[in-house]
């Protein structure tokens, strides 16, 4: 199975900010959800955008085959992309932007469109200013789902939202992955939240990749440890990569290959994602 889409030795230099994006690399293929992580300035945008073909940059991009910039509109034939902020025209209603839709886009079924909104509390007479922005975030899905997209981006897609509306967000974006050959590239601030939906992970910092794992090996390769304060010196042994204080013991963020000798110290627990996130955060760069 060939990748959607191949990302290979990417980077990208600012002549003020410098190299804002240094030698990125993965690929993804149908049923991958990859969850693009990073705090801001970590070059999660800059990435985005290149993928979109909205700037230059250096190595290789291929979606669906097709290179983002000289062939954009093959590209986005079959690539959708949700922000935080949105872009849909206030001015018009409900049902005139699926009208509308309907005939600038071939692959949109309207009538799959009319259902997902009957999921919803969005009237097709209500214009789009008068919409929340977790109706807006709903109606923008709907509207990605109902074309038939390939290839979703989402870039902090449930920022403010309740958590009624994330609830139906991450149901209909799970119902979108399962129904055809997918792929779904996600960045969130809520790490845990978006976990449950990640087949992998790429963690950026500075620009540079800390880490790019699959979810199942992330449970493979790291252990959490939570042992009593008096075993400090052996825990600190074995390079851990993070510790939690509590009352009387400490939970120790450690590579599996120490669990052995871990079992002997503590209590051994599964490592989440944000455990992780952190803990390469605030690493010495």
């Amino acid at each position: 199975m060939s990748a959607l889409v191949s990302v290979k030795h990417v980077s990208k230099q600012y002549r003020q900010q410098g190299e804002t994006l240094q030698d990125v690399s993965f690929e993804l293929r149908a049923g991958q959800v990859l969850g693009l992580l990073g705090h801001n300035g970590a070059g999660k945008s800059t990435l985005i955008n290149a993928l979109l073909g909205a700037l230059e940059y250096q190595g290789t991009i291929r979606i669906n085959g097709y290179e983002p910039i000289m062939q954009r509109d093959k590209v986005m034939q079959n690539l959708s992309y949700i922000s935080d902020v949105n872009v849909l025209p206030d001015w018009m209603t409900v049902a005139q932007l699926f009208s509308y839709t309907e005939g600038v886009h071939s692959g949109f079924n309207r009538h799959k469109a009319d259902a997902l909104l009957r999921e919803t509390n969005i009237k097709p007479q209500t214009r789009i200013i008068a919409l929340s922005k977790g109706m807006k975030v709903q109606l923008h899905l709907a509207l990605v789902i109902a074309t038939n997209t390939q290839i979703l981006i989402l870039d902090e897609p449930t920022l403010g939202l309740d958590l009624v509306y994330r609830d139906t967000f991450y149901r209909h974006l799970s119902e979108w992955i399962q129904g055809g050959e997918r792929v779904l590239i996600i960045t969130s601030h809520e790490v845990s939240e978006i976990e449950h939906l990640l087949t992998d992970v790429l963690i950026l910092k500075q620009g540079r990749t800390v880490l790019q794992s699959s979810m199942n090996a992330i449970s493979e390769d790291y252990l959490i440890v939570e042992a009593r304060d008096e075993h400090r010196a052996q825990i600190e042994a074995m390079q851990p990569l993070s510790s939690q204080k509590g009352l009387g013991a400490t939970k120790w963020l450690l590579p599996s290959k120490y669990a052995e000798q871990a079992e002997r110290l503590g209590e051994i627990r599964d490592v989440k994602l944000a455990d992780l996130f952190l803990a390469l955060q605030k690493e010495v760069s």
